[in-house]
């Protein structure tokens, strides 16, 4: 793995509190993103007005487009220069899961978890303001997440359940030092796999703060709940798992990618904690 020696000046030399200003604004922007994308190729995939739509009738082949599109998105933030800045956690359950296995500081997670609902929330109201009418159709719904027919208990298991099983990929590949470095591409296919298969019960979260930016488009809010207990505790649950298998020590960063050239925070806190 990186060590402290092979890290920016800037990283190893630490700094102040509160001077982390540019990675709580790049997980903003990292999920705006992610949630712009959202929108748009749920518009351009369900929208009956598309010639995409017309072309390919079957749902299941627009759901496999759709996390195609969704999972490319992601790798793509994740290994982006912004993404090896901040960690690319996009996520507030993934940022409090690595709070919880002392990789993350305090102050760091609750800037976090607010830039990440901020951010998510602009890149829904941007994408409302370019596509209209459009993404408030009824087929579209702002790309909402809500539980399928078959109900929200199932919806709860089923987020549960995925949240699991992606923070533990997260953290058995990136604390492998032969395979750290694809643990960007192994979370973009676990998010193709669940749009694909798993979004009929619970329209495929895993993130608070995406479902809260596309409920605000909505108005939907009858089943926030399931997205606000289910991601945390899945991957929660993932977490402890993994510490009494592994032991705390084998959680090196709460970077997903973190064999690059930019500071880390993350490593910063860990070593003034030493």
């Amino acid at each position: 793995m990186t060590t402290a020696a092979a890290e920016p000046a800037r990283a190893r030399a630490g700094s102040p509190a509160g001077t982390h200003w540019r990675e709580y604004a790049i997980e903003g922007g990292l999920l705006g993103l992610f949630m712009i994308s959202a929108c748009g190729f749920t518009t351009l995939l369900e929208h009956p007005a598309s010639p995409v739509v017309r072309s390919l009738p079957d749902p299941f082949l627009r759901r496999f487009l759709t996390g195609c599109a969704m999972g490319a998105t992601a790798i793509a933030l994740i290994y982006s220069r912004w993404g090896m800045r901040s960690g690319a956690h996009m996520n507030p359950a993934i940022t409090l899961t690595f709070t919880r296995l002392g990789k993350v500081g305090p102050r760091d997670a609750l800037a976090y978890v607010v830039a990440q609902f901020a951010g998510g929330a602009l890149g829904v109201l941007l994408s409302g303001w370019a596509l209209g009418p459009l993404l408030a159709h009824d087929r579209v719904r702002w790309a909402v997440t809500v539980p399928g027919p078959h109900g929200p208990l199932v919806a709860f298991g089923a987020e549960v359940a995925i949240a699991f099983l992606l923070m533990t990929v997260i953290l058995r590949v990136s604390n492998h030092a032969r395979f750290a470095a694809w643990t960007g591409l192994c979370a973009g296919l676990l998010v193709a796999a669940y749009i694909t298969f798993e979004a009929p019960l619970s329209g495929m979260s895993m993130n608070p703060a995406r479902t809260l930016a596309s409920a605000l488009g909505a108005r939907e809010w009858a089943s926030l709940w399931i997205y606000f207990s289910a991601p945390l505790l899945g991957m929660l649950l993932a977490a402890e798992v993994y510490l009494r298998t592994r032991g705390p020590e084998a959680v090196f960063c709460a970077k997903l990618h973190h064999r690059n050239t930019e500071p880390c925070i993350f490593c910063e806190y860990r070593r003034t904690r030493a």
